[in-house]
């Protein structure tokens, strides 16, 4: 039984009728941009996040972007970012004008703790990016105690929850990705900033407007970062399901340990965050020989891949930043870390096949 990566096509098929009517509808009101599909899905993704605001914009890397500036990152400032991440936490920071200061994760959990943050903090730290890497949710509040607002990058964390809330309202601000592959997607690119803030949520409207409030009079050198009105219209098909398939996500990991994965020689199993119930983005384990059996589970249709093999801090872009940074656990997490096949819909009998793939690979 060969087993994919990813399945975005199984949770969706019993949409389709309504997502074709949803579009149909924005087709007939000839309004793309900016109207009442926008509106409304901001209000609901709010509600849904437990935030006060949610503001569209186009896509989750300018959705980091936009809502620093909102915080008022710019020139000379600082900010913190994991490394072992996806390119865009950190690539959002320089058009601010600020610096991006790499620290380590939780070799466990794989996302920040208080504790590497502390470690890079300096006087001219202005925030800091907390991701919640692979949907772990990261100890916001921890991090927000040491006195610098947190931007939650919740791009992979749609769904999850932690004892103190949902992604998306447990710090100052949060940014979302709705590219098609994550927990909730679009059908193309789309992404939204969601705070409790309602003077930094009015900032981001500005910012994404051209810097304007009405396109005539300009505030600020702003961006064209616009969620439309037809990716709206699909997301607010899909965000009634986003718990269900929330479930089901938790439940392919209750697949994989029942399956006996976490006794397979070798095998690290991910771990949830403390008081979190993670809707695995990925599902990533780590095994020292990863690159050896990422080739072999591929061999036997098994998908699976290594997604940071390089971590950002080392990248070519980033080396005026990454010189001499050492993350250790950053390191070892890039080398053991393999994603394998995660969906809502994951079954039983397809854990029990991946499992048995990786116990055949020595």
């Amino acid at each position: 039984m060969s087993v994919p990566l990813f399945d975005t096509s199984s949770a969706l098929a019993p949409l389709r009728e309504e997502l074709r009517a949803a579009i149909a509808k924005v087709l007939d009101s000839e309004r793309y941009i900016l109207g009442p599909e926008v509106e409304a899905f901001e209000r609901e993704f709010a509600a849904y996040c437990g935030a006060k605001q949610a503001v569209g914009v186009a896509n989750g890397t300018e959705a980091i972007t936009i809502a620093l500036r909102a915080l008022g990152v710019g020139p000379g400032d600082e900010v913190v970012v994991p490394s072992f991440t996806f390119y865009a936490s950190a690539e959002a920071i320089p058009p601010t004008g600020a610096t991006p200061v790499f620290c380590d994760i939780d070799p466990a959990t794989y996302c920040v703790t208080a504790e590497t943050v502390k470690a890079a903090l300096t006087p001219r730290t202005k925030a800091v990016i907390a991701v919640h890497l692979f949907g772990n949710v990261a100890p916001v509040a921890e991090i927000e105690a040491l006195g610098v607002p947190v931007l939650e990058d919740a791009a992979q964390a749609a769904g999850s929850q932690s004892a103190t809330g949902r992604p998306g309202a447990l710090g100052k601000v949060a940014t979302f990705s709705f590219f098609p592959s994550k927990n909730l997607g679009c059908f193309g690119d789309g992404g939204m900033i969601t705070t409790s803030d309602a003077e930094l949520a009015e900032r981001v409207r500005v910012l994404r407007f051209h810097g304007s409030h009405d396109k005539v009079s300009y505030e600020q050198v702003g961006y064209n970062s616009r969620l439309d009105e037809l990716q709206a219209a699909v997301l607010r098909v899909q965000l009634p399901h986003l718990d269900a398939w929330a479930q089901g996500r938790r439940a392919a990991g209750e697949h994989y340990i029942g399956a006996g994965l976490g006794e397979v020689d070798g095998v690290a199993l991910p771990t949830p965050s403390a008081a979190a119930a993670p809707a695995w983005h990925l599902y990533v384990i780590a095994r020292t020989d990863a690159g050896h059996l990422e080739a072999a589970l591929n061999a036997a249709g098994i998908g699976c891949r290594g997604y940071y093999r390089t971590p950002v801090h080392r990248q070519q872009a980033m080396r005026a930043w990454g010189e001499g940074v050492e993350l250790p656990a950053t390191e070892e997490a890039a080398a053991r870390h393999l994603a394998i096949p995660m969906s809502p819909v994951l079954s039983a009998a397809q854990a029990q096949e991946v499992t048995a793939a990786i116990a055949a690979v020595t």
